[in-house]
Formats: C-alpha cells, structure tokens, sequence
C-alpha cells in the first residue's frame, strides 16, 4: 500500500498543506493566503489564530482533494516562518496579542543599546546569531513589557511562547504538547547552540522567564499526535523545522558544502558546514540545520527579508501587475532594467548588511522608464542578493560554490532562474519538486516513523528539473554588480 505524509507548510503570506507519498511525490495541495497586519512604519504583525484556523482549513481539504482520510496519514510534518513570536495563554490557548513577524523591526533600538552596551560577542558566540530585531528574543521580550499583566502572568507560569511550529503544535495537541525543535529554538538568540539547550546568561540578558519556553526536540521526533477533532482521527506529528532548514531537507543538501536558496516571501540561503559551527567574519549567522539523534549538523546562512514580498508589493502595493505569473513575460519582453535598480529594503536591510534603518528605493529612472523595467528591477534585486550572499561566504573562507539548488514559488519563473544563474556566475539547478519546504518536513516525519531508513535513501529520491547555467559575459555581470552595490550604499544608514 502507498504510504502518504501530510506536510504543513505555515509561511509569511500562506498556509499550505500538502500530501506527499513516499517517493517524495507531490499528490495534492490545498492553500490560502495570510492577512499582513502594519500597525506602524516597520512593524508587522500576524493574527494567530487566523493562521491556526487557516491550518485547520487547508488540512481538511487537501485530504478531501485527494480522497485521503487521517487514518490514511502515516505521519504529520510542521515547517513554519521561523522567528515570528507568539505569545498566548496556557488556560485557554488565546494569544495575548497579534504575532510579531520576523519582518518586524519595533526592536531595532533596543537592539542597538544591546550592542552598544557590548552584548553582541557573546551573544554571537554563543547562538551563532547577530543582535537584530529579526530574532525572537527582543520581540517576546516587548510582548512581555507592552502586554497588561504579561510578564506578571508569564512569571506565575501562565504564559506560553512558541514560534509558530510550537503554536501549532499546541493547538494541534490541544495543549498536551508545548515543544519546539533545535531549528526554530536556534533563531531565538535564547538557545545555545553548542550545549543545544536554552542559556541561562540569554534569558538574563533578554529578561525572558524560563517557565515560558517550550521543550527542545529532535527535527525527526515525537511530538505527539494531532487530537482526533482535527481529521476525524488520531495522527502521529513526527517532524518540525524551521522553513529554510526544511528546505534544505527537502533539497538533500546532507554534505558539508552543499548549498541551497530558498526564495518565497525573503530569500535564504545555507551552507551545510557538517558537525563544525563555523563564526563568520562578514556578519552571515550560524545556526543548525537540522537535529537528528540528538545529533546537530549546522550551517552558515544569509538571511535577505524581502525577496518574493518585492512581487506582491509590485502587485498589491503599485498595481503594476495582476498575477506574479506575469513577471516571466514582462521580464522576457523587456530584457533588460535599462540602468533601473531596485532596492527592497522596505523592512530594512537583511545580510551582509544587517541595517534596519534602511529603506526601499527604486534608482536610475528616465522619462522612458515603464512597467517592464520596474519589474524587471524587482526580479532582479533577488539575484543581486544572492550574490551579496555568496560574496560574504567566499570571504569567509568558504570553498567555491560549483552548483547552487534553488526552490521555493519564485524559481519556477525562468527568466528569474537564469538571470540568477548569470548574476552569480555559478550553475543553477532546479529540482523537479519546488515545495522543497513542505518536503522537508515530510522527509523529516517519514524518517521518524521509517518510511525512509536513512538521509542516503532520501538523497536518492531529490531529482533535478532543470540545469540554469551561466551566460552572461564577465564584463556586463561585474558591471550590473557594480551598480547594485552603488545602489545599496544610497539606501544604508551606514555609510
């Protein structure tokens, strides 16, 4: 009998669920979009339950699509938008406020006082991370501050914080299970990496009380099984990680060197540096990778917060487009941005740069500057960073990327594929799957319960689509790059 796991895929714009067999095959898939809520200039905030009820939605009908029932499921998996912070009651599992996305940047001047005041060599040496809004420490801690009664009620034990994995872990379980794994726990700047457990100096240091945090697990572990008014019936809940670290699961990349890029709402990219935590020096972070057997394998990664959120503004924000589908063919009509960059630093600049001041701009306008190049610009912002990235990763030492996997809902447009591929000057594969997130997760929960015997047997069912290759002359690439630094340095706050 065909074996089927059922992924949930909580990201920053949608809820997806997805059934996959045990191939790795993608069988069905059930979606809906995710309000965004900007309070103020820099904040973003989402609606917890809105997204447990989106969650409840889209499980429900991609087993309804595929004519599945829950005692079908061997297995669920949970990957999520990773440092987004919730913050609810133990009593009747209601947040105590709108979730604070990772996108958020209300903490940037608590952040800096941190930094100013010394803070961050530790804090770095020991979570791998950088003193930033975009973790989860600093935004639980104005929860805590800002909240009537917070951190009162959080001392007495009543609270409970969790990224959304542990959210939806604890809705799922009705409350039986309060947990999360070294994935998402390592994007908290509370969670020592090298020991793999929470630091009694972080919670100090950020004023976080101990009693609100969840267990650690394992990314393939037990945790607990979804109460049968979920589906009709009990089913198992045997894998969490964080999204880009479930990406880089669903994309096989299992050897030290390998290196992914995931690009949906930001762009991510990672580098498996094996057992070794490796500190980098141009302000990439460190952070696991996945946790099997107690057992971490780390990476090096660059976070960039806005990559596919360029084409929704382009979309909801301008009006420009009607679907991002129609970028491929403006891009293509168009060829080139003619001189035109966009810089989407519309919630400040993410890696190498990490300068949450800055903001978004769109440079080298001419009166025949048109629809075409602005979104031409967009795509190609993406690529840039991606190139800031790998930049920042050969300056540390790292060996030269020869091949880069790409997934995530921007990289089935071709045009941005190959343009990615001519910008960095690398090879660019595509895998037949791009709901590597999703996939991850499952791979993760199929391990667990032994649909896949080992991470060989995985590696053997990732198949390439598609080979980018580069062709575009030195000349004109380093030229383009050229510009975009220029362009970034317009926008910094930092000279």
């Amino acid at each position: 009998m065909t074996q089927y796991l059922l992924a949930i895929d909580q990201g920053t714009t949608s809820t997806r669920a997805i059934v996959f067999d045990e191939t790795g095959a993608k069988r069905s898939m059930a979606q809906v979009e995710l309000p965004q809520h900007f309070p103020c200039d820099g904040w973003v905030e989402h609606d917890a339950m809105e997204i447990w009820w989106a969650t409840e939605t889209v499980c429900r009908d991609v087993l309804r699509k595929v004519g599945l029932h829950a005692r079908d499921i061997a297995a669920i998996g949970i990957t999520n938008q990773r440092e987004t912070t919730v913050l609810w009651d133990r009593s009747n599992g209601m947040p105590v406020h709108k979730a604070i996305v990772w996108q958020d940047r209300r903490t940037s001047a608590t952040c800096a006082q941190l930094k100013a005041d010394g803070h961050e060599a530790m804090v770095q040496a020991k979570t791998g991370l950088l003193l930033d809004p975009y973790f989860s420490a600093t935004k639980l801690a104005w929860l805590l501050d800002n909240v009537t009664n917070a951190r009162e009620r959080a001392a007495k034990g009543e609270l409970a914080f969790g990224t959304i994995d542990s959210w939806l872990l604890w809705k799922l379980t009705h409350g039986r299970v309060h947990a999360t794994d070294a994935t998402n726990a390592s994007r908290t700047l509370l969670f020592n990496i090298h020991s793999q457990d929470w630091d009694d100096e972080l919670l100090a240091l950020f004023d976080i009380p101990r009693s609100v945090l969840p267990q650690v697990k394992d990314s393939s572990d037990d945790y607990g099984q979804a109460a049968p008014d979920f589906l009709g019936a009990a089913v198992p809940i045997r894998g969490v990680a964080g999204d880009q670290q479930a990406a880089m699961v669903g994309q096989a990349c299992f050897t030290p060197g390998m290196v992914k890029s995931t690009y949906g709402t930001g762009c991510f990219l990672m580098l498996n540096t094996g057992s070794a935590v490796v500190q980098s020096q141009n302000r990439l972070l460190s952070t696991v990778a996945y946790r099997l057997k107690g057992k971490p394998t780390y990476a090096v990664e660059g976070s960039i917060f806005v990559a596919g959120a360029t084409i929704q503004w382009l979309r909801d924000g301008l009006k420009l487009i009607g679907s991002a589908a129609e970028t491929q063919a403006i891009a293509e009509a168009t060829g080139d941005a003619r001189g035109v960059y966009m810089v989407p630093a519309f919630t400040g600049l993410g890696a190498p740069y990490w300068d949450p001041q800055a903001r978004g701009a769109i440079f080298g306008l001419t009166r025949d500057t048109g629809i075409g190049e602005i979104v031409t610009a967009g795509l190609q912002s993406v690529c840039f960073q991606t190139r800031d990235l790998m930049e920042a990763m050969t300056r540390d030492g790292a060996a030269p990327v020869t091949t880069l996997r790409i997934d995530g809902g921007m990289v089935v447009n071709n045009w941005v594929a190959q343009s990615l591929a001519d910008i960095i000057g690398v090879p660019v594969d595509r895998p037949v799957v791009t709901e590597t997130t999703a996939l991850g997760a499952a791979f993760l929960a199929g391990l667990y319960v032994g649909i896949f015997k080992s991470l060989d047997e995985i590696s053997e069912l990732w198949h390439r689509d598609h080979r980018f290759s580069p062709n575009m002359p030195s000349e004109k690439r380093t030229g383009l790059y050229a510009g975009w630094i220029d362009a970034v340095r317009r926008v910094s706050t930092q000279g």
